[in-house]
């Protein structure tokens, strides 16, 4: 929310930053492949999609078959990353920061440099695609072992290691077009698309464990209407929490829910969001974007109705104040987490789910222990 109160060349700087690449040529992709897979990657496949179906700001994704030893050709998904992509946008950041130094266009509540700095390691951790291969089948054991999400018919693709590497992954093909299309279904298949028993995508999913997916692009969400299933991609992005964070997290969702102000300025202090020094703009301003952020969460005797709630925009109204009296950043878990619920939230706007959020924190406070009595 930040970025929306960000002066045009600052904003188009960090837009450049994101910007993909052009599909990769020809022998570009040979000598990657190769690189990453051996001079004989070929062998590996029945056949290979020369040109791109999709292309990302760090890769960009071919169609193909894979051989197997015993039974027909597999089809996968091949990922394939832009040669050089991280030194690229490691210079793009670097540049960036020497911009906003020199110029003085950020804001001093943005806090650019840690800003830069989150963004500087997860952006190492997105490239390492042996990485994002081990989270994605972490996730998919996760979702094998939850009874309720293979109901609901959530799924993640089986990661290929014998097709994959450090700039390669190779993943069994999944069938569905983005999430985003499901908005004209019926109101129950919205609802349930929002909220598959706890699945990722849905808007408690922030709250439910400490291991998060936390990229909201809606391409992420695959919806196969055929089958009604709904299979997540896209691990590069994972990022696990520690308790104690957690732990302070929920206490703040449900203060936010409560509407128990007191409790909301302590346990932010407490996180570290505000130092103890701020001034009554900065405390009413997190005060009201808190309960904002709680808001889905506070009836329990009615279902809440996300394409109604003009919920992103009232959210963001207060960085304004935060840009100008904001004294101190934000934990740094706080920058994706947000990223995460921010793209639920606007899913289910977009999905316009009216989901019984209450019971859904709830269930989770219900259902976790926390470290301490505090």
């Amino acid at each position: 929310q930040d970025e929306t109160l960000l002066p045009g060349p600052l904003t188009e700087a960090l837009a450049a930053v994101r910007t993909g690449a052009d599909a990769m040529p020809p022998d570009q992709l040979e000598e990657q492949m190769a690189r990453q897979l051996g001079k004989d990657w070929r062998d590996l496949f029945e056949e290979f999609e020369e040109a791109p179906a999709a292309a990302a700001s760090l890769g960009q994704v071919h169609r193909a078959s894979l051989k197997v030893s015993t039974g027909p050709p597999v089809p996968v998904a091949v990922k394939v990353q832009y040669p050089g992509v991280a030194d690229s946008v490691e210079s793009d950041l670097r540049n960036l920061q020497t911009l906003v130094r020199v110029t003085g266009l950020a804001p001093p509540g943005l806090f650019v440099e840690e800003v830069v700095r989150v963004g500087r390691e997860e952006l190492r951790a997105e490239v390492d695609y042996r990485r994002e291969a081990a989270n994605q089948t972490r996730f998919r054991e996760l979702v094998e072992g939850d009874a309720g999400l293979v109901r609901a018919g959530v799924r993640v693709p089986e990661v290929r290691g014998e097709a994959s590497a450090e700039r390669v992954l190779t993943t069994v093909f999944a069938k569905g077009a983005t999430i985003e299309r499901a908005a004209g279904l019926p109101q129950e298949e919205r609802n349930r698309l929002a909220l598959p028993d706890g699945a990722a995508p849905d808007a408690a999913g922030a709250l439910r464990v400490a291991v998060q997916q936390t990229d909201p692009n809606w391409g992420n969400f695959l919806y196969d209407a055929e089958s009604g299933a709904l299979t997540l991609i896209d691990f590069g992005a994972c990022r696990e929490y520690g308790r104690g964070f957690v732990d302070g997290y929920l206490r703040l969702v449900r203060a936010a829910a409560d509407e128990d102000a007191p409790e909301l300025l302590r346990r932010s202090e407490e996180m570290g969001f505000l130092t103890g020094e701020e001034g009554e703009i900065m405390l009413e301003a997190h005060e009201r974007s808190g309960m904002t952020v709680g808001e889905p969460f506070r009836k329990r005797d009615a279902p809440y109705d996300f394409a109604k709630s003009r919920i992103s925009g009232r959210i963001s109204e207060h960085g304004a104040a935060f840009m100008e009296h904001r004294l101190t950043p934000p934990p740094k878990e706080v920058y994706s987490l947000h990223r995460k619920l921010a793209g639920a939230y606007m899913l289910c706007i977009k999905l316009g789910a009216v989901i019984h959020c209450r019971d859904l924190l709830e269930e989770v406070l219900e259902n976790y222990t926390f470290q301490d009595s505090k």
